[in-house]
């Protein structure tokens, strides 16, 4: 079993590696980073729905044209989405897991990169990555995303936890340059769901034409199916109408296609295991901890 194990995670981790570039674990430091073991951020951001939840996020972000507009004028989704994807997931590890001085440095990165990102979108208005309104928009979407594909994929949090989650990541979208502070889950659905800006551009609908059909390898198609069929089940209908993702229905995304993707999230924890950036976390702060497969 652990040779199957360890042939199945270095053949899935080939896939989804981490970029070149990305920033070695500090193993010396006891800091805890910016949320620490005790947080509900280690718990949600370690287990494998946030893959569902990433998916889900990148759909509903397209809903706003202007950050949809930095996108598609500056973004290599369409010839790279792997490599995208890695890099994405190489910052949810270092700013979960890292310590703070690693985090702040990824943030700090990632905000030089959002100077060059700036434009004029389609409908004329003038747009920056830095803006924050739109950096409120693309990461409270992806709060809310990872926080539904936990509590629908994963294993679930309680009503405080998810207020917890909520405000934690709050605490550290502040330090991205967000402004709007939201800090319980009634105002995330709220703030995110009733967003007045959200309108469907021809970038848009060419981002989620993508998104439905990428250019994967044949090995990861089967399982992007699976992922994508629970993300777009966790759309309320009203975007999902909009986005034209009338297929699953409510009924199918609730007892066919959220059951598969929790299956094949326990198949991949179980292959893949828990993640470096959690094991390098829990070794540098907690090292008596015993990890189970995300």
């Amino acid at each position: 079993m652990t040779f199957l194990r360890d042939a199945a995670s270095a053949s899935i981790r080939g896939v989804f590696r981490a970029p070149e570039n990305a920033p070695p674990w500090a193993t010396d430091d006891p800091d805890a980073g910016l949320f620490g073991p005790d947080s509900v951020t280690w718990r949600v951001h370690g287990h494998l729905s946030v893959l569902v939840g990433g998916v889900r996020a990148l759909l509903v972000q397209t809903l706003h044209p202007l950050a949809m507009a930095g996108v598609a004028q500056h973004s290599q989704y369409r010839t790279d989405p792997l490599g995208r994807l890695g890099r994405t997931a190489a910052f949810v590890g270092i700013t979960t897991y890292g310590t703070t001085t690693e985090a702040d440095a990824a943030i700090a990165m990632v905000r030089n990169v959002h100077q060059r990102v700036r434009g004029v979108a389609p409908d004329g208005r003038a747009y920056t990555a830095n803006d924050p309104e739109l950096l409120a928009w693309v990461h409270y979407v992806e709060v809310q995303s990872f926080l539904l594909a936990y509590q629908r994929i994963g294993p679930g949090l309680t009503p405080a936890d998810a207020d917890r989650y909520v405000a934690e990541m709050s605490r550290f979208g502040a330090r991205m340059g967000v402004r709007e502070s939201l800090t319980t889950t009634a105002a995330l659905h709220e703030w995110v769901d009733d967003h007045p800006e959200q309108r469907v551009t021809g970038d848009a609908r060419a981002a989620v034409r993508f998104l439905l059909w990428p250019a994967l390898p044949v090995a990861v198609r089967g399982p992007y199916t699976v992922l994508l069929a629970a993300a777009i089940s966790l759309i309320p209908f009203r975007q999902r109408l909009a986005l034209g993702l009338v297929i699953p229905g409510p009924v199918a995304g609730r007892v066919v296609c959220e059951p598969a993707a929790r299956a094949l999230v326990g198949a991949l924890g179980w292959t893949l295991g828990p993640s470096p950036a959690l094991r390098a976390a829990h070794a540098r702060v907690d090292p008596e901890t015993q990890l189970e497969p995300a």
